[in-house]
């Protein structure tokens, strides 16, 4: 299933500065950023409980926003793209 996360991290003290570069690391290990705190993900039911359980060990829940949003098929019909950036196809055969 392909999956968004979004979040918003406090970064008023280096704390939170902290917790943004760890949170946007753990986002890196399972999608690709598609904006600065947005990350499509490709994964599994177990894999989802794995990374929302990553992250919420990261985030503080007293400052700190998380969103995570399941993409529904048909992927297109539901996700648009305008712009320079084109997300990588997860479907579709890699070629290096």
């Amino acid at each position: 299933m392909l999956i968004l996360v979004s979040y918003g991290v406090s970064t008023e003290t280096a704390a939170g500065r902290r917790r943004l570069r760890r949170v946007a690391k753990v986002c890196l290990n399972y999608g690709q950023r598609v904006q600065k705190s947005v990350f499509e993900c490709q994964v599994d039911m177990a894999t989802l409980e794995i990374l929302k359980a990553a992250l919420l060990n990261e985030i503080s829940l007293d400052e700190d926003n998380l969103r995570i949003y399941r993409l529904t098929e048909p992927l297109s019909k539901n996700v648009q793209e305008f712009g320079k950036f084109r997300a990588t196809d997860f479907a579709a055969p890699l070629i290096l």
